[in-house]
């Protein structure tokens, strides 16, 4: 069992930048490929970008693509997930997902998730 919990939420101006982070722990021996999520108010839980274990290889959604880069530091067991020029669309609840095997763009894929982390952007 991976065990994860998101930080860094908070309230934020459009055009501004916001940081979260995503500590894991549990049995973090394994190589496990980690993803960040986003739930928006009425909407469907969406990808944004995703890491290999090595974080050699990166994916990201094209909505957030060139302004929220996903980076980990496996020595501390953490994940983070750099949000720049923020908008009102980016509002929302934002999840750090962990998977055993190689990082994807499909929810379904991830076994282990945070409980959520709120960002609000205020327009």
């Amino acid at each position: 069992q991976v065990y994860l919990r998101e930080s860094g939420a908070g309230l934020v101006q459009a055009g501004g930048s916001l940081s979260l982070s995503c500590s894991a722990s549990g049995r973090t021996s394994i190589s496990y490929g980690s993803g960040w999520f986003r739930q928006a108010p009425g909407k469907a839980r969406e990808f944004l970008a995703a890491i290999t274990y090595s974080g050699f290889t990166t994916y990201y959604s094209p909505s957030v693509r060139g302004r929220f880069p996903i980076s980990r530091d496996n020595d501390k067991n953490t994940g983070y997930l750099q949000m720049n020029g923020l908008s009102a669309e980016d509002t929302g609840l934002y999840y750090c997902a962990a998977r055993d095997g190689a990082a994807t763009r499909d929810a379904g894929d991830y076994e282990y998730w945070g409980q959520g982390t709120q960002v609000t952007v205020s327009s």
